[in-house]
Parts: structure tokens; C-alpha cells; sequence
């Protein structure tokens, strides 16, 4: 019997196929380029798992819908089907839940695999992007601890314990959890990423800076997202302590450096000048580079917490993209939660703002914000719509300088 790097069966011989599954299991879980691999692995194999991997990868690079390679990868696991292990057969079938928008059969297949493989931290941390989505981080936090009995030797089960513990906003297991991945795996990014969250959240301003400069060097083979994520934090760090100037460096260097067509790189840059702008610095020209990336997101709804920043970014930018995602908002059917409670009334808050309606913005924003943890994302990347609130709140508020937009953009496949 053959086994993963994880000791998880798998019922690929072939070395090569072999190989690829396991960088795809280290760079998936470590936020490495070398997952990416799995792609070329999977048009060479007819192994199923091997394609379930590369069309995971596929759903995870959040293109607003769902892309054709993934489901052109179930369809490709499905002939070797017959051929699979028990774990492999579920890690099919959540596949095919995600490609067909199926998000009660996601929990079901995640739930069925970690309770008989619990060192399968792949569907952990897909486990993990569902619930985090959504806000449901008492359930991340669940899921990790129930596999910590049978992966405590893997630095990056107690990153994603350390992440989960901080959503929690229990600090103190958050930074030990953290702190002991680190002792496993120096380099863990998932780590590192839950203790500068601590840091920050605890005001912990100079040593959260000595942290992440001293590990900065060690960044340059992560993801795009993985990358200018941490560099994102820095960033965070540097405006606490005023360093408008090095915010401003980081995002021009790091932050909007990678891979623009990407989701979580497109919401991070529209996140860091929003909060430079607050602070009272001029990014105008900037707004104007990032706009032509977003134009193609003016039909993105696929995650409210995400297109809230899209449509930020191209309202800021007097993009006509801007409006017609506004009206792809408004309609959107009644009976999606999250949409009703917080986005619908953040897209139209955030479109006052930026009209200076203040009255009307403060109210709409208002109304979202004891619901706002039901849109996803984490504490300090949901903190942006309470920075726009407080600053809204402000005497003397100033309208923001608004950018004139020429030609779009042309985006390139979807980042990792």
C-alpha cells in the first residue's frame, strides 16, 4: 500500500503521480508555489486523486464562478473512480458537492473523511475555507481539535488550531499554538499568520513588527496570497505605529506585486489603500491601477465579503464597473443571509460613503455590523468596515478624492 507524506493511503504506484500528490499535500498545507504541480501531475495521470486534487485546487482559486477546468477535472477522476480507496472515493464526492453548490454534502463529506482519517489535513483546511467563509469559527475550531490526537506532530494542525483559537478570541491558546507549530516548523506561514493576529489584537505593535520583519526573508516561495497577506499584516503593523510611509512602500513592493487576477490579493490592496487613506495618505493613482483588475469582478457575488471590497475599489475609482455590481447586488434573491443582513446594506452604505451621503452611509453601516462576522473573513480584515464606520462618525469628515479610470484590465489565470 502506498501512502502520502501524511501517512494517508492512497492507491497511486506510479512515483511520479506519487510525487506530485505529495507536493501537493506539503504546498497546499505550508501555502507553497509547488502546489501548483498537481495540475501537470493530474493531465498526466488518469489517477483520481490526483484530478479531485487539481480540480480542489481549481474551486480554490475563487474565480467568481465555477471554473470549467475544475469540473473538466471531476469528470476526468470519474473514469478512474472504480479504481479508488474509500477516502479517495468521499474526497470525489466533496469534490462534486463544490463544483455543483452543494454546501450541506461539503460538511457531510469533510465530517465522514476527518472522523476515520484525521491525518487528512488537506480536507481539514478545505474544512477550514468553508467554515471560514461563513463565519463559522466555533466549527473551525472544533474540527482541528478533533484532530489533534492523530496529527500533533504536524506544525501546520497547530496553525490551523492557533487561527481558529484567535476567531475565537481566546488569544492566550491562540499564541500557543502558534508559538509550538513554530517550535515544529520555524517557517510554518499559517503560524506565523495566527501570532501576528495575536500581536496586533493585543496591541503588541513593536514586537509584531520585530516578528514579521525577521521572518519577511523567508516569504518569497509562499503563494501569492500566502505572501502578500503576511506582507499585509506588516503593513497593519507599520500604520499602528504611523509609519505611513512604510505602509505605503509595502503595498507598492509586496501587497500588489504578485498575482493581480487574484481574488485575495485584489481584496488585500483594496483593504491596505482604503486604510492608508484614513490615515491621511494620497493614493489616487493607485486606485486607478487596481480598478483595471476589478472591472472584471463587476459580476462577482460569490462571496459577500469579497465583493464588498471589489465594489469598493471600483466605486473609489468612478469605474461603471462599480454600478453594475451594485445592481448585481440588489439582485440578489432575499433569501440569502448573509447578503440581507450585511452585504446588501454594506454595498449601498459603501456607495453613500463615497458619495458623502453620511447620514445615509452611517445608518446602512450600522445596521450590518452585529451581523458583519456572518460575511466571513477574519478579525482584522473585517475591522476595515469598522474603521469606515468610526471614520464616518468623525467631525469634519472630508470627502475622498476620486480617480478617473480609462481602459480595463486584462486578468491572468487565477492566482494560489
Amino acid at each position: 500500500m502506498t501512502h502520502d507524506t501524511l501517512g494517508n493511503d492512497i492507491s497511486a504506484t506510479d512515483t511520479r503521480t506519487v510525487d506530485g500528490i505529495n507536493a501537493f499535500v506539503s504546498g497546499y498545507l505550508g501555502y507553497e508555489l509547488k502546489l501548483a504541480g498537481i495540475l501537470e501531475t493530474a493531465d498526466q495521470t488518469p489517477d483520481c486523486l490526483a484530478n479531485v486534487y487539481a480540480g480542489l485546487l481549481w474551486m480554490l482559486s475563487e474565480t467568481g464562478d465555477v471554473p470549467i477546468q475544475a469540473r473538466d477535472y471531476l469528470e476526468r477522476a470519474s473514469k478512474n473512480l472504480q479504481h479508488a480507496l474509500p477516502r479517495e472515493k468521499l474526497l470525489f464526492g466533496l469534490l462534486n458537492a463544490w463544483v455543483n453548490n452543494q454546501p450541506a454534502k461539503i460538511i457531510e463529506h469533510t465530517d465522514h473523511i476527518l472522523s476515520q482519517w484525521p491525518r487528512d489535513l488537506v480536507t481539514l483546511k478545505i474544512r477550514h475555507y468553508h467554515d471560514f467563509i461563513h463565519g463559522r469559527f466555533e466549527d473551525m475550531l472544533t474540527t482541528a481539535q478533533r484532530c489533534a490526537p492523530a496529527a500533533g506532530d504536524v506544525a501546520a494542525l497547530h496553525g490551523m488550531l492557533a487561527f481558529s483559537y484567535e476567531q475565537c478570541h481566546d488569544l492566550k491558546a491562540a499564541e500557543t499554538a502558534a508559538r509550538h507549530a513554530l517550535k515544529l516548523d520555524p517557517s510554518e506561514p499559517w503560524s506565523q499568520h495566527a501570532l501576528a493576529h495575536v500581536l496586533l489584537t493585543e496591541n503588541r505593535i513593536d514586537e509584531g513588527i520585530r516578528f514579521l520583519e525577521a521572518n519577511s526573508g523567508g516569504w518569497g516561495h509562499l503563494t501569492s496570497f500566502m505572501y502578500t497577506h503576511l506582507w499585509w499584516h506588516l503593513a497593519l503593523f507599520y500604520l499602528a505605529q504611523g509609519r505611513k510611509k512604510d505602509a505605503l512602500r509595502v503595498y507598492d513592493e509586496h501587497c500588489w506585486a504578485r498575482e493581480r487576477s487574484f481574488s485575495q490579493d485584489q481584496v488585500g490592496a483594496v483593504s491596505l489603500l482604503v486604510r492608508l487613506e484614513l490615515a491621511g495618505v494620497e493614493v489616487d493613482e493607485r486606485w486607478v491601477q487596481l480598478a483595471d483588475w476589478l472591472a472584471a469582478r463587476q459580476n462577482d457575488v460569490s462571496q459577500p465579503f469579497l465583493t464588498l471590497q471589489y465594489l469598493y475599489g471600483l466605486l473609489r475609482a468612478r469605474r461603471p464597473e462599480g454600478k453594475l455590481l451594485l445592481e448585481k447586488i440588489e439582485q440578489l434573491p432575499s433569501d440569502k443571509a448573509a447578503w440581507d443582513l450585511v452585504g446588501k446594506p454594506l454595498s449601498r452604505g459603501i456607495a453613500a460613503y463615497l458619495e458623502q451621503e453620511n447620514a445615509k452611509a452611517s445608518s446602512l453601516f450600522d445596521s450590518a455590523m452585529p451581523h458583519l462576522q456572518d460575511i466571513g473573513g477574519s478579525h482584522a480584515q473585517r475591522d476595515l468596515f469598522l474603521k469606515i464606520r468610526d471614520n464616518l462618525r468623525k467631525q469634519g469628515f472630508s470627502k475622498p478624492q476620486r480617480a478617473y479610470v480609462g481602459a480595463t484590465g486584462s486578468p491572468e489565470l487565477p492566482g494560489t
